[in-house]
């Protein structure tokens, strides 16, 4: 009952709040527009997180003005820190309702969009989500949506990887109580089972644990040939180098979380091999947009301190600004069920390719990239289509 009057006081908070953006010139005259960034940029998650902002902001740079009914509006990204916490997810949402945003970005991590979903959506702000693939984040909510497929698909691809290379004995490794780790799991085991590959040991871990030698043992006595183990970007380094360390030889995979650099420099030469399923490759897919983002986007990674390797989440950060950015273009409002409409409705190429939105609020894809390690680069292998 608290919670529900606490909403309803938010709900009112931010119908005022969206009064105020349309109509005040503030910051120096000028009308503006708050969009949202709920991310991670500290915790386990904050790499990931950071470089899926990182795509969002240089979304901002190229889009940053929006014309709306005959008036020209300035686009202000407001962002918060979830610190990959459900708790503290909940918090950075409130806030960002109370500063009255029109729509939300985010999350890198599927647990914290789950726990503020449901805020986002008792206050009709829309959200849209980069890579949060866990399906409860947008199941029966209609004011979150994607650009990123899911896992179930992810998952499926991964069995497939497994098959087509011969792999007939698999284990798995996730960690509790983390829903896109469990998820993903889950769904690449019943992908196995399916296809007649035999799951010979599944193991699970602790958030903040560093010492995998216990279960990966138990791995390596049941003999599998390929170990998926779908985690953040702090525990796949140490997975990877504990168990190069007790001898195993056999192929580890990961998830779309993998697909970020510090994990092989942090492996220390025992993430050479490994595979992963991802989002985006800037080698084999072009489009118009695309092309746009690679021109200023390699330099815009150097000036921020990064490497000049374009992860898949900045382009589906991009691509999540976009949707929002001709979602409020389309409505020609600032109202939230008009830009949840609008998003419903929405068909465009970003980045990544066609975005168009299910009933669900899922992206309508179909393709995964699959790249390895090989002399410590990641290196595109192939695109499976399911």
């Amino acid at each position: 009952m608290l919670k529900k009057v606490f909403s309803y006081l938010l709900v009112i908070a931010v119908a005022m709040s969206g009064f105020t953006a349309c109509s005040s010139n503030s910051t120096g005259g000028k009308n503006v527009i708050k969009i949202g960034v709920f991310e991670p940029l500290t915790g386990e998650n904050g790499g990931g997180g950071f470089q899926e902002v990182l795509g969002i902001r240089y979304a901002n740079e190229l889009y940053k003005t929006i014309n709306i009914n005959g008036t020209t509006y300035t686009i202000e990204l407001d962002e918060v820190d979830n610190k990959s916490d459900k708790t503290e997810a909940v918090s950075a949402a409130n806030k960002l309702i109370s500063d009255g945003v029109v729509a939300v970005l985010g999350s890198y991590g599927s647990g914290v969009s789950i726990a503020a979903g449901e805020y986002f959506e008792e206050a009709e702000i829309p959200a849209v989500g980069c890579s949060c693939t866990n399906p409860q984040v947008t199941d029966g909510n209609d004011y979150y949506f994607r650009t990123c497929f899911l896992d179930p698909f992810q998952g499926t691809v991964m069995a497939s990887y497994a098959r087509n290379h011969g792999y007939t004995r698999v284990a798995v490794i996730t960690q509790l109580g983390d829903d896109y780790s469990e998820g993903l799991g889950s769904f690449f085991v019943r992908a196995c089972e399916r296809m007649g590959i035999q799951v010979v040991d599944t193991e699970k871990f602790q958030t903040n644990e560093q010492d995998f030698r216990s279960i990966l043992s138990n791995i390596k006595s049941s003999d599998p040939q390929f170990v998926f183990a779908p985690s953040s970007i702090v525990s796949a380094p140490l997975i990877l180098e504990q168990a190069r360390e007790l001898g195993m030889t056999c192929q580890f995979g990961g998830g779309d979380t993998w697909e970020n650099g510090t994990i092989i420099d942090n492996a220390h030469g025992a993430a050479e091999g490994m595979v992963l399923t991802t989002f985006y490759d800037d080698k084999s897919q072009a489009t118009e947009e695309g092309e746009k983002f690679l021109n200023g986007f390699k330099s815009y990674l150097v000036k921020n301190n990064q490497k000049e390797i374009i992860p898949a989440v900045s382009a589906l950060g991009y691509d999540a600004y976009l949707a929002v950015y001709k979602a409020i273009e389309a409505a020609q409002s600032l109202e939230g069920p008009a830009i949840r409409d609008a998003l419903s409705k929405l068909v465009f190429t970003g980045v990544t390719g066609e975005i168009k939105f299910d009933a669900n609020g899922d992206a309508d894809k179909n393709s995964a990239y699959v790249k390895e390690v090989e002399n410590g680069q990641f290196v595109f292998k192939e695109i499976v289509t399911i």
